[in-house]
């Protein structure tokens, strides 16, 4: 959890003073169950994830993530016939470590019955100037297949770039802060073949650009308030090529509560502009138009938190811990109307995940 990181850092850094080399990460074992239910929709499912090292150098890890998905969604109400399916991801990761730089490579795999998505991630992080700084860089490399039920003539494809620079400084034994900067670049496409857009009150099918180049930029501080309690505070700033923009901010705090239980609390906020080609009902009709709310002006709020629990734990052999995270989030769209009552749409959300995880 982010106290015991920011224990590891603040402490274990300074403490070894001079060069040292990256931990691999540790050996375990997590099995959770999740939940998501708003605006219409329900995804739940588990999901396993195992890590073993490999020697002093190599540590592997496998994920298996299932989503039953029950979508009533309000473009699904509004335009087809509410529908169930399934969704499920594999990934496959691999971890390096050299004295003071870590190399992770990971590859993963989702399906569902008309799309499928594969991306192939590579990252290397550098500690420098005897730990106090982390330098990362990344990139992704992402191919989907894009399908439509009982249209067996339809198919089309999608493909994504990402590039990601960050780094990471203990300012003060107490403090510690980050800046990570993405490039993201789409191409193929990038729409729905199921979404209406609407001109003049008659609907046709979404047309979206092709491309579409993004940027965003995050800073972090974390500060060790004492008394076996943190403060965290985040904000990320998101631009693209189709003129939407978005700020998002977060706040979180974080404390220990005895010897075995550590929670969390946080509250993050969202504002996004709409896009250029965006229209609840557009007047004219251009070579570009989508009704997707993601892409018009909207807010949302999130407010939630996390304990966990330490059910045994044996220093140096093993620890076992049980954990719960609740959010509770609320969308309000601006520029986005539900046809079936004429008024700005706006609904919650429930995110739910327990799990339990192992080190050994």
């Amino acid at each position: 959890m982010l106290l015991g990181r920011i224990a590891g850092l603040l402490g274990g850094l300074l403490a070894a003073g001079g060069a040292r080399a990256i931990d691999l990460p540790e050996d375990r074992a997590d099995a959770m169950f999740h939940v998501y239910d708003g605006g219409g929709v329900k995804a739940t499912g588990p999901a396993i994830l195992v890590r073993r090292k490999l020697a002093d150098r190599v540590s592997l890890s496998g994920t298996y993530y299932i989503d039953k998905v029950s979508n009533a969604s309000i473009d699904v109400v509004t335009t087809a016939s509410p529908y169930k399916e399934s969704r499920k991801e594999y990934t496959l990761g691999a971890d390096y470590v050299y004295r003071d730089a870590q190399i992770t490579l990971t590859t993963s795999k989702s399906t569902e019955p008309d799309y499928v998505a594969a991306a192939t991630n590579l990252d290397v992080t550098q500690e420098v100037f005897g730990g106090l700084t982390s330098v990362s860089v990344g990139f992704t490399r992402g191919v989907d297949q894009v399908g439509k039920h009982n249209d067996p003539t339809f198919a089309d494809n999608a493909r994504h770039w990402a590039y990601r620079a960050g780094v990471t400084q203990i300012l003060t034994p107490r403090w510690l802060m980050s800046a990570n900067f993405e490039a993201l670049s789409d191409d193929g496409y990038l729409g729905s073949p199921y979404r209406a857009a609407i001109v003049r009150g008659a609907a046709i099918p979404e047309r979206n650009p092709r491309t579409r180049s993004s940027r965003a930029i995050k800073l972090r501080s974390v500060n060790d308030l004492g008394s076996r309690s943190s403060l965290r505070t985040e904000y990320r700033y998101y631009y693209d090529t189709w003129d939407i923009r978005a700020h998002t901010a977060e706040l979180g705090y974080s404390r220990y509560i005895g010897d075995a239980w550590l929670a969390d609390g946080f509250l993050r906020y969202h504002a996004q502009s709409k896009a250029l080609f965006y229209s609840d009902n557009a007047l004219t009709e251009t070579t570009y138009v989508s009704r997707n709310r993601q892409l018009g002006t909207f807010n949302d709020t999130g407010i939630g938190g996390k304990v966990a629990y330490t059910v045994k734990q044996v220093p140096g052999q093993y620890e076992l811990k049980a954990n719960a995270s609740y959010e509770l989030l609320r969308f309000n769209f601006k520029d986005f109307t539900d046809i079936r009552t004429g008024q700005p749409y706006g609904y919650k959300a429930h995110v739910l995940q327990l799990f339990v995880s192992a080190t050994f």
